[in-house]
């Protein structure tokens, strides 16, 4: 595609020129790939333009992700497909092209903040050398697959090794232990074929006995001949893992391997770190920092304790599992229980919060709550005093740790080297795509968000992961349009910091795709009516048609209208405001339904943020502006999991729809708990909900940045469904179909534990680890991060290092 330009611009130098310069009348040095394309198309309309409608500079315009301008020349960053991109320069006047490397691409970009050009020495990010010789995917539709990948490259090199790979696997089989128990393996097997012939012998003694024995009942036996508990606890089961076994040790085959690998007796214990916010049972959702995370990991740490405690006693033992929740003690906890050290989790034996608190430079424990963009300088501190606490919480190291957002991913990095554990990150939302230009931009939006500590702490932690999951696909590497959360990481720079021109490769193969579930006993399909409690449906009816009060505005007029109803938080991004807008401006939609929102609060004074107080004043002033108080009926946040699911079914009941207006959203799990509820639902295209729902089958997919063509994508639904009277429960069902099959918890936790025991087996065996790249990160980390932490600009790095000074180092 791009060695046709040079063509183009020749044959049709006037024309381009003139849509050059209708760019550049924009007034935009930055333009994203949706302003080319849409100036580009208006262009072809014009007599001038006509001539460029079916050229290649179409195509080539229309994979531009962003261009920058500054006259007379235009860089484009050119998207060819998923992951993979070049950068073009082109000079406008004399209409000449030429490509560029990324580093060039940055470097201009740069000139549009930094007053001083030509600076040659800039500190540039790049890992590309230390990925030289490891395995990458190298097809998109195998992103997010990493360890069916792994498994595959692996598995041949190293079984194809003289024999190495069966004497690795051979000493990591002898490694477990729980409590001081060995598993697997004793001392009486030596070698790989003493082992083989164990497996024969074994397997000949077990071919006649009932499938349903027990390990007891051979224990003795088995151990003469090496094996100890852990293959299974019945015949059926240890047969299965010693056949598998066998077969890996005579053909390996990476399906094989993996379903053998799965069934090892590896996690015991599980730490889920998660620092910021008010991480507890209830009252907290809604608190600034505080929401979706929460929930998802509740539900998680419940499914996991199933799954564990199945696939233990399934192994042959009798251990209960154990997991911690590593989050942030709170003194000041508002009405929470985030003021309490150990708070166990509801519907769980042996899963329990463990919250430790930050301290100050002096070692004083900071008492209120921060911000999660303000709490970097307390991480590194507060990660040494959490591995003590925790340690000793559960009378070791845990097997397996998992970190959450960027910030507990950071503090996961740093335990898991420091203990030597297989870990996880979980990005939920990486705000680097939530606020555009932000990289470029960082020092305007320093004093508030300090964008250069979040996206360096991510750099860090995405890179010393050993295996990273996502909801989706796109989370990674986004769709043929947009580039994905984690793919905006491959390259970009923040001015007069650093720049980085290979940071994150969506084709590595530490990225897997694991999506989250609904709670089943709160979010069920409307139509289970012997599951609806009455006394809770009659209060959900009174929050949706009841009286005004102080939690609430607007009291519906026509009772009888279906609703279309949105929940969130009360912040730009989830734009709760811009749904109300679209509603208010069309009298067509209000004249047919109803509009319910459920965020935030309704009264200003209880507002947790400037940002959550201005969308408050102006879901008023909309309210006032287009009288709204008799069609829209805004309540109070809800936090209550079997109250909201109620809600969605009483909106069911009326035959209405969900709408999720987000401007972005990660996942979307409120889109999968309304469509398990039976409820039609509309979601945004960007992120998540691409992915969860079936555009036309099983929901409807809507751009947030067209709010007519979102109204009528409504309309068109409540006409279909008064046109053919089943269009509506046809929805429904696809909808309740579609996050059955696809996503439920137990499915999460089954494949979450099955790729900690596979990345821990690869880790073990192999330098998976990468301990180059770990050694430059934290050198990385040292002179970078950490002095940014502190809050200490390059000026004043600068001038330290002119000085002499130092500055101390706060004592863990």
């Amino acid at each position: 595609m791009i060695e046709h330009l040079p063509a183009v611009l020749s044959e049709h130098r006037e024309s381009i020129y003139l849509l050059f310069r209708r760019y550049g009348a924009l007034d935009k040095p930055v333009l994203v790939g949706s302003d080319l394309a849409y100036e580009y198309e208006q262009f072809c309309l014009t007599e001038a333009g006509q001539v460029l409608a079916d050229t290649r500079l179409r195509q080539i315009i229309r994979s531009t992700q962003e261009a920058v301008l500054v006259p007379p020349l235009l860089y484009l960053a050119v998207r060819l497909t998923v992951a993979k991109w070049r950068w073009v320069q082109i000079h406008v006047e004399q209409m000449v092209c030429r490509e560029v490397t990324v580093s060039e691409y940055l470097e201009f970009k740069e000139r549009l903040v930094e007053k001083s050009r030509g600076q040659r020495w800039v500190l540039e990010l790049d890992l590309s050398p230390f990925e030289r010789g490891f395995p990458k995917l190298s097809e998109t539709r195998s992103i997010g697959r990493g360890v069916e990948y792994l498994n595959r490259f692996l598995s041949g090199r190293l079984f194809d090794s003289g024999g190495e790979g069966h004497r690795r696997l051979f000493e990591f089989l002898k490694l477990h232990q729980v409590q001081g128990r060995q598993l697997m393996l004793n001392g009486v097997v030596q070698d790989v074929a003493q082992l083989q012939e164990a497996l024969r012998v074994a397997l000949d003694h077990l071919q006649p006995e009932p499938p349903d024995t027990t390990w007891e009942s051979h224990s003795a036996e088995l151990r003469k001949l090496g094996f100890e508990v852990g293959w299974g606890r019945t015949v059926s089961q240890i047969r299965e893992s010693m056949e598998l076994l066998s077969d890996i040790l005579e053909a390996p085959a990476p399906k094989n391997l993996e379903q053998f690998l799965s069934r090892i007796p590896m996690i015991f214990s599980i730490a889920i770190v998660s620092p910021h916010g008010f991480f507890g049972q209830s009252e907290v959702l809604g608190k600034p920092d505080t929401g979706g995370q929460v929930v998802y990991i509740l539900d998680q740490v419940r499914a996991l304790e199933r799954e564990m405690r199945s696939s233990i006693h399934d192994q042959g033992l009798d251990f209960e599992p154990q997991i911690l929740v590593l989050t942030r003690l709170i003194p000041e906890s508002q009405g929470t229980t985030s003021d309490q050290r150990i708070e166990h989790i509801l519907g769980t034996e042996h899963v329990r919060i463990l919250r430790v608190p930050f301290r100050d430079a002096r070692g004083q424990v900071v008492p209120q709550w921060i911000p999660r963009f303000e709490i970097w300088e307390y991480l590194e501190r507060y990660a040494v005093e959490a591995e003590r606490e925790m340690v000793a919480e559960l009378g070791g190291k845990p097997d397996f740790l998992i970190g959450n957002y960027s910030d507990g991913n950071l503090v996961a990095s740093i335990l898991a080297h420091r203990l030597g554990v297989t870990q996880c990150n979980i990005a939920h939302a990486l705000e680097k795509t939530k606020y555009p230009h932000s990289d470029l931009h960082w020092k305007q939006h320093e004093e508030e968000y300090h964008f250069s500590c979040q996206y360096t702490a991510d750099l860090i932690a995405m890179n010393t992961a050993d295996f990273i999951i996502t909801s989706t696909y796109q989370e990674i590497a986004g769709t043929k349009e947009s580039i994905g959360q984690y793919e905006s990481y491959s390259s970009f720079t923040m001015p007069g910091l650093y720049r980085v021109v290979s940071g994150i490769d969506c084709f590595d193969p530490k990225f897997n795709i694991v999506s989250p579930g609904t709670d089943e006993a709160a979010f069920f399909p409307y139509y289970e009516v012997a599951r609806r409690l009455p006394d809770l449906r009659a209060g959900v009816l009174d929050l949706i048609f009841g009286s005004p009060s102080d939690e609430t505005r607007g009291q519906f007029r026509d009772l009888n209208k279906p609703i279309l109803f949105a929940m969130s938080r009360l912040d730009r991004v989830k734009n709760m405001a811009g749904l109300l807008e679209w509603y208010a401006q069309s009298a067509e939609l209000r004249s047919i339904a109803n509009l319910l929102l459920v965020g935030g609060h309704v009264d200003p004074e209880r507002a947790t943020g400037a940002e959550q107080l201005h969308q408050i004043h102006l879901m008023h002033r909309l309210f006032d502006e287009y009288h709204l108080d008799d069609e829209v009926r805004w309540v109070l946040r809800q936090t209550d999991k079997t109250r909201v699911g109620e809600l969605y079914r009483c909106v069911a009941d009326s035959r209405g729809a969900f709408v999720q207006p987000a401007l972005f959203e990660a996942f979307g799990l409120t889109v999968i708990e309304a469509m398990r509820s039976g409820l039609p639902t509309l979601a945004t295209c960007y992120g998540g909900p691409l992915e969860i729902i079936e555009d036309g089958v099983s929901g409807f997919h809507i751009d947030p940045n067209h709010g007519e063509d979102v109204v009528q994508r409504i309309l068109a639904f409540f006409d279909d469904h008064t046109r053919d009277p089943e269009y509506w429960w046809r929805i429904s069902q696809a909808g309740v179909l579609r996050v059955r099959e696809r996503y439920a918890w137990n499915l999460y936790a089954e494949k979450l534990l099955s790729l900690s025991r596979i990345y821990g087996f690869w880790n073990y065996i192999t330098n998976i680890e990468r301990q180059e790249t770990r050694r430059y990160l934290e050198m990385f980390y040292g002179l970078m991060y950490r002095p940014l932490a502190r809050g200490e600009t390059q000026l004043s790095l600068a001038a330290r290092a002119r000085t002499g000074t130092r500055h101390e180092e706060p004592r863990p």
